[in-house]
């Protein structure tokens, strides 16, 4: 009787590389010598779950590394070896080397008998754990040396039949036996009688186990030791004794070390560094999400109300029309249709710490790279957002952060002349603001030296020599493509490329940055992103024949235009007053060339909006009404266009443009349209 495994397999990968994340996040929480016990014990249970999965699929290569990672992690767990930096540092190469490996094995989609166990980190992990933490002994699981240990073992295991009885489990046994090593199994069913005569609390099944890991006799009788009086038990040897066990009893490395003298010298060929792993994703189907029970029990309850909902509007026929009731039947649907609506769109929202969780092992790397002391501070990281939004943000970020830790964070050195501590902080927050999520990166550095901007700017004649230049438009020259400042090109940063990315990014999901710097304090990027794609809840508004949206969120008031609250400044911007605030005026049929029906402002309306704390006063010829509109995307279908965020199909099977309205606020503040001044009466 065989069982198909195969539909397990996405599941298991999903669940390793969470484990691995788990781990990596735990390891880099540790502090030298003194180790939490429940997060141990959570990196623990994270690698015994990847080796026992390992065995379960046949994955040898990944349950032989992991196998020894679960024995230094239990001298750490039961307190025999206290971690330090070193020792961390192997930790987190060795989650890499597994995660490489799981990624090998997925996209080849097989067992993995081809890949490699990289022999380094097999050496490294065999150095340490060859090296008996102070006060132990060299007997039992843990020491360093085992007596009479193999590395190959042959075990036959025929339970009594009422082994059952007595509440103990075959299973149970396995996953013990299968902890000192690789584990494979055959079941033996002959002695299984006809279905007729078969009890159920009887155990008719016994195996043939082949185990492969340095252990010894006794610590597999162990295993067996509750059951001994109630089963036939044969334990065999295979293969000589080693002269010396250079690691603990319970480690695979002999194994694969004599696995890898067995492949032909051409084959062994080491793994490709962990650094140039895709340590995130990698091998992971990113076209599935994870969902809680609680949004699917409320998506299956509102198609249960959507069903009862359309059986009630089946029953009118039109003979019989009661108008009364067809409009309630209607109304209902609506109801029923947008709470679905919403609760589906709830399973597309995930927490932002999916993002974040990357940024603490990129800070432990990076920090190392360049010699500086630095403290991640995460806040807000239970913030949710679309999946599409999240899957988009993290190579933005990874910018940021780098930027930061390179360009922004002094060196201890640096830092301790000027009176700041050693260890430099960077923090990344997330929180919820009106209809968008807002994420702050932010150091306390040394801030920007817009001076040097400003320089740099002119010299690469990006703006006028003696040009008076605000501390607004510095920090946007930073966004230029090709701009740099840094003295000297690095892999890490100073070849120009990154923040015009960052902002094109940004922008290509409706997103805004910003940067606050000050010089000596630090520097923080403000990004501002909707919180989803898919739905916007939008006003109608038509300029001409065009009809455009505008998300609600960002409409602050409607207002029609009245001659003696327009101004102009210079001839070269109108400006409109609401309450005692003049806002510069955006003319929709100017901006998008297309022809309006309002020439003057006082024949039109003014819907004033609002993006990164800043106003401005849209003119457009009507407003048609707000509907919700499904966004697609206009560089997908077409091309991408300067002050449009994306378009829709409305009921009539017209086609919509959805208004870009941080970029349009932006546009007005760094170029200003030229008016006409006899229109602005």
């Amino acid at each position: 009787m065989s069982f198909d495994l195969s539909q397990f397999r996405q599941v298991f990968f999903d669940e390793s590389f969470e484990g691995l994340e788990l781990m990596e996040s735990g390891l880099l929480s540790l502090r030298d010598g003194a180790a939490d016990a429940e997060l141990i014990n959570e990196i623990f249970r994270a690698i015994h779950s990847i080796k026992g999965g390992s065995g379960t699929f046949g994955f040898a290569p990944v349950g032989a590394v992991a196998h020894t990672l679960e024995t230094l992690l239990d001298e750490i767990r039961t307190g025999a070896r206290a971690t330090n930096g070193d020792l961390i540092g192997l930790l987190l190469r060795s989650v890499d080397h597994v995660r490489h490996l799981l990624v090998s094995i997925y996209e080849a989609d097989d067992d993995g008998s081809d890949v490699t166990i990289d022999p380094a980190i097999l050496e490294e992990l065999a150095a340490v754990l060859g090296n008996p933490p102070p006060g132990a002994s060299g007997d039992g699981a843990g020491g360093a040396t085992t007596a009479n240990a193999h590395a190959e073992w042959e075990i036959h295991f025929a339970p009594h039949p009422e082994l059952l009885r007595t509440g103990n489990e075959p299973a149970r046994l396995l996953r013990e036996l299968a902890e000192l090593g690789e584990l494979r199994a055959t079941i033996d069913v002959t002695a299984v009688p006809p279905f007729a005569e078969l009890e159920p609390e009887e155990c008719h099944l016994s195996w043939h186990l082949s185990l492969r890991g340095l252990c010894s006799e006794a610590q597999i009788s162990d295993v067996f030791a509750w059951v001994e009086d109630e089963c036939e038990l044969s334990i065999t040897a295979l293969g000589p004794e080693p002269a010396e066990a250079s690691c603990p009893s319970d480690s695979p490395a002999v194994a694969s070390a004599t696995e890898a003298a067995l492949e032909p010298e051409d084959t062994r060929v080491p793994s490709p560094s962990p650094g140039g792993v895709n340590r995130r994703n990698a091998g992971r189907d990113n076209g599935s999400i994870r969902v809680s029970i609680e949004k699917v029990d409320e998506l299956i309850n509102m198609v249960g109300e959507l069903v009862i909902t359309q059986s009630m509007l089946s029953q009118f026929r039109t003979a019989d029309l009661d108008r009364e009731r067809l409009l309630d039947g209607l109304a209902q649907l609506e109801r029923n249709t947008r709470e679905l609506q919403e609760n589906v769109m709830q399973i597309r929202m995930l927490p932002i710490s999916f993002c974040f969780s990357r940024f603490p092992r990129l800070v432990y790397d990076l920090s190392r790279q360049l010699g500086k002391q630095v403290a991640l501070e995460v806040t807000g990281e239970s913030t949710e957002l679309d999946k599409t939004v999240l899957e988009r943000i993290g190579d933005p970020l990874v910018h940021l952060v780098r930027n930061s830790l390179d360009h922004g964070l002094e060196s201890p050195e640096q830092r301790r002349a000027v009176g700041k501590p050693e260890t430099g902080t960077i923090s990344l927050n997330a929180y919820h603001a009106g209809g968008n999520i807002v994420i702050e990166v932010a150091d306390d550095g040394r801030g920007i030296d817009l001076d040097r901007v400003i320089a740099k700017a002119t010299d690469v004649g990006l703006i006028a020599s003696g040009e008076v230049v605000s501390k607004e438009r510095a920090t946007e020259l930073i966004f230029e493509p090709g701009f740099s400042t840094a003295g000297a090109v690095s892999d890490v940063s100073g070849r120009g490329v990154g923040m015009d990315v960052v902002r094109q990014n940004i922008k290509g999901f409706g997103g805004s940055v910003e940067i606050d710097t000050q010089p000596g304090v630090g520097t923080k990027f403000t990004i501002r992103l909707p919180l989803t794609l898919a739905i916007v809840d939008g006003q109608l508004v038509r300029v001409g024949d065009a009809v455009y949206v505008i998300s609600l969120l960002s409409i602050v008031e409607s207002v029609q235009g009245h001659a003696s609250r327009v101004n102009s400044i210079g001839g070269a911007s109108e400006l409109y007053s609401f309450r005692d605030e003049y806002v510069p005026v955006a003319r929709l049929n100017r901006v998008f060339d297309v022809p309006g029906d309002a020439q003057r402002i006082v024949d039109g309306l003014l819907v004033l909006v609002e993006a990164d704390g800043e106003r401005v006063a849209l003119l457009v010829d009507e407003l048609l009404g707000q509907q919700q509109v499904v966004v697609k995307s206009l560089e997908a279908n077409f091309r991408n266009v300067s002050g449009l965020a994306g378009a829709t199909i409305l009921g009539d099977g017209t086609v919509a443009l959805i208004l870009d309205v941080p970029g349009l606020v932006r546009t007005q503040r760094l170029a200003q349209v030229e008016p006409n001044p006899l229109e602005a009466a």
